[in-house]
């Protein structure tokens, strides 16, 4: 049977070769906007490729390239204003309490200079420079074609110029970690090649070698040091003049870019390295040509794209359109069954090249940027976007790209300490909305949004499900004092709410949403500041209860269990409102914008699990009129993440509804307000782009197809299968469910075919078995067939694979 499986994986596999809808970005014509360019990617470097016939532009990206650097931006005396505030909540007077909130309980100085941190000391992620490469033979093309390989991650410009066929080929060296690209003609060309950065840098050509070298500022002082060289190979003339290198009679141009920073990734801290010595030493260490380094680089690649795969079958003929056409047409509701698929793969190969062991986490762009002010400071958001870039990395079987996420976590333990003591005179550690390689955890400078005080939680979330996903003991020992140290903070922080007991959090906000206050002369007045808003109540159950569990496996602190255990049970709890809605807040008041991209107080939903239809039907249903209620709208992170809560509540038609509003064709001049969607080359537009919600999107996909939370950790296939005809049938190879199982299974008629489990460490398994269906070990079956589908539970051996038929 497993070999069955195989063969059917084999036989999709070998048509969709022929056929690569599923794995191609494609274009037409030459990129006019940085959101039209093809992204590459190794974790570390980054390019976008313009494919331009005239002056070609490919934006360069290194992930450590920072502006500013540590501030200290903790307000020592905040911590003597927080009973007041608490109490004026407590009395609901919340007004009052926001107003004080306002003053004292925000970072002290610039903080993220209000997201245009880049001269301030919190800084801001900028494009490392544009290489330009300017054809001196600019006279028309035709036979155009602009393609992004994901399966390969190789971008390819093919076109014909005076019968002179000109090809580039461009990838992110994942073994020599360097940037290729190489270009070769049917006939000889000419062209001028230059490199581009407007300020902080110098830029020299010599002995065909280009060499840059920079320092950005930090606020008034000198920040981080960066350099770039490039080596120029071709079998025509190369001139270094004093603004570029000439090259002339060429059929062949290899380029090799190296870039460095002195970042030092252990501490966040800036090093007194050479960056122009570390930064040749990339070139110095290649010797492989092209070729080779490009089959090289391919095998580490592919043995982390093709891990995974989803394989469907073409039911419409997309090869002869670009994909924005492909776009309009999904939208519009033509047939395209492989274009979810493209999604899908287009989402994991970006987590692939924009996050790599050892380095930072893929940040609000991931990799790529061309700006020098980012928007929101290219930053880490803590209140959802820098926890949805990696919610797709455990189900998709990339779970060693979570170890940037986890590192940056667990580093910023010692300013959360500092932070905690500041503001809440606590122990453990805190953060809240925003951070940056220096591992700000302050708050910002408003406290409309600045004050979320669960960031660094939701964090720890990510580390407690790389534990279920991997079962790795020695990961759980390492991390086990972070998740420790932010329960001691809200240990710490929770109050007593006087008129039911609950532990509560105070002061805190429901994410960048706000609420109607009632007032006795009937004028409603907008408010943020509160007492235990949901999500914070999500939260700290989950974290205790994550805690808990760990130092359960681990053997340690079982005095606190119970302390522990109080919190969890008297915590405020979900509440349903009037309108049969989930209540965001701990009472039940109108929101100041009913349709408000955050559904916060969902979080019980997804990530967390603690809302299932299974056993907790009242809150799913009320969280279902909860997004009825909010409808579909809004930016393209929001819509992602309410495919994963469609998902999460079994509504497969709904979450296809959503999905094609993320993949809603957006122009690419298109850069601000609320349209949400993706541009021409699949990056989602919040606007402008913001790469969470291609990651959001690709994991609520496959929530669709698979999913494992809840109780024991049940495996369910196809929970939110669409009806659509698009998704009748299919083969999925490779999925991770918890418990650290590796499942692949097909589906034919909406209905499950065949699966096959892989336990990697062994334990026992839990298994929605669908009706008629088996399972067997070594052709034995274990569990007969039953009539209707139930929960069963079966022991694994490790590295023994179990088929279900």
């Amino acid at each position: 049977m497993k070999t069955k499986l195989l063969t059917v994986l084999l036989c999709w596999g070998v048509f969709l070769w022929a056929q690569p809808q599923d794995i191609s970005v494609v274009f037409k014509k030459p990129a006019k906007h940085f959101t039209e360019s093809l992204p590459i990617g190794n974790g570390r470097l980054g390019a976008m490729l313009f494919g331009k016939t005239d002056t070609d532009r490919i934006v360069l990206n290194e992930i450590s390239l920072w502006s500013g650097g540590y501030q200290e931006a903790d307000d020592p005396e905040a911590h003597t204003y927080l009973k007041e505030i608490q109490q004026l909540l407590l009395e609901g007077k919340n007004l009052e309490a926001q107003a004080l909130l306002q003053k004292h309980f925000i970072a002290r100085g610039k903080g993220s200079c209000h997201g245009q941190g880049a001269n301030c000391s919190y800084g801001c992620y900028q494009v490392f420079a544009d290489l330009l490469l300017d054809w001196k033979n600019q006279t028309p093309v035709k036979d155009y074609k602009r393609v992004l390989r994901l399966d390969e991650a190789t971008a390819i410009t093919t076109y014909t110029r005076d019968e002179n066929s000109i090809e580039q080929v461009a990838f992110a060296d994942f073994k020599n970690d360097l940037l290729w690209i190489k270009i070769t003609g049917t006939k000889p060309f000419d062209l001028n090649i230059s490199l581009f950065r407007k300020e902080n840098a110098t830029i020299s050509y010599q002995n065909n070698h280009i060499t840059l070298i920079g320092v950005l500022p930090d606020d008034e002082k000198e920040g981080m040091h960066f350099a770039s060289a490039i080596d120029v190979q071709t079998d025509g003339k190369a001139e270094s003049k004093e603004k570029a290198i000439e090259i002339q009679a060429a059929k062949e141009l290899i380029l090799k870019i190296s870039m460095a920073t002195n970042y030092q990734y252990k501490n966040g801290g800036l090093s007194n390295v050479s960056v122009k010595e570390k930064a040749e030493s990339y070139l110095q260490r290649c010797t492989s040509s092209f070729e080779t380094a490009l089959a090289e680089s391919k095998t580490i690649y592919q043995g982390l794209f093709n891990k995974n795969r989803w394989y469907g079958k073409a039911n419409s003929n997309t090869s002869h359109l670009s994909t924005y056409e492909r776009l309009e047409g999904f939208y519009r509701g033509d047939k395209d069954a492989l274009l979810p698929i493209l999604y899908y793969n287009f989402g994991r190969y970006l987590l692939i090249s924009s996050s790599r062991e050892g380095l930072l986490p893929a940040n609000l762009q991931g990799l790529w940027a061309e700006e020098y002010q980012t928007p929101w400071n290219g930053d880490y958001h803590l209140n959802i976007n820098i926890q949805m870039n990696y919610w797709l990395a455990e189900a998709t079987n990339l779970s060693e790209l979570t170890e940037p996420l986890n590192r940056f976590t667990k580093n910023l333990v010692p300013n959360g300490h500092k932070t905690a003591k500041a503001y809440y005179n606590a122990e453990g550690w805190v953060a809240h909305v925003i951070s940056n390689p220096w591992f700000y955890t302050s708050p910002g400078e408003s406290a409309v949004w600045g004050s979320t005080l669960t960031g660094g939680a939701w964090l720890c979330e990510h580390i407690w499900q790389h534990y279920l996903f991997t079962h790795d003991i020695d990961f759980l020992k390492e991390y086990y004092p972070v998740l420790k140290q932010a329960t001691d903070f809200f240990e710490s922080l929770l109050i007593k709410e006087p008129k039911k007991g609950y532990w509560i959090t105070a002061p805190s906000n429901s994410p960048e949403n706000a609420y109607l206050l009632p007032s006795k002369d009937n004028k409603k007045q907008v408010g943020n500041t509160c007492i235990a808003p949901t999500m914070d109540m999500q939260i700290v159950r989950e974290l205790f209860n994550n805690t808990m569990q760990a130092a359960t496996i681990l053997g340690v602190d079982s005095d606190k269990f119970s302390q522990w255990t109080d919190i969890i049970k008297h915590t405020a709890p979900n509440r349903i409102g009037k309108k049969g809605d989930l209540n965001e807040w701990l009472d039940d008041w109108e929101d100041a914008d009913p349709h408000h991209r955050h559904v916060s107080h969902l979080y019980g939903l997804y990530p967390y699990d603690e809302i299932t239809p299974w056993d907790t039907p009242k809150l799913a249903k009320a969280a279902e009129k909860t997004l009825q209620m909010r409808g579909d709208g809004g930016t393209g992170w929001s819509r992602a993440w309410k495919i994963n809560f469609w998902a999460r509540l079994q509504d497969g038609n709904h979450a296809l509804v959503l999905l094609r509003q993320l993949l809603r064709p957006v122009s690419s001049e298109i850069t601000t307000g609320q349209v949400g969607g993706s541009y021409a080359n699949l990056f989602c537009a919040h606007p402008p782009f913001q790469i969470d919600g291609n990651f959001g999107g690709a994991a609520g996909i496959a929530e669709m197809l698979l999913q494992s939370h809840g109780k024991q950790n049940v495996i369910r296939f196809l929970p939110a299968l669409p009806s659509h005809p698009d998704w009748e049938n299919g083969v999925m190879k490779g999925m991770k469910a918890r418990n650290n199982f590796e499942v692949s299974f097909s589906w034919k008629q909406h209905q499950l075919q065949e699966a096959t489990i892989t336990s990697l460490v062994g334990g026992k398994c839990y298994l929605l078995l669908p009706a008629g269906k088996s399972i067997y070990h070594h052709n034995t079956m274990l569990i007969k067939a039953s009539k209707k589908a139930k929960v069963v539970s079966f022991d694994t051996l490790k590295g023994e694979s179990y088929q279900i038929q």
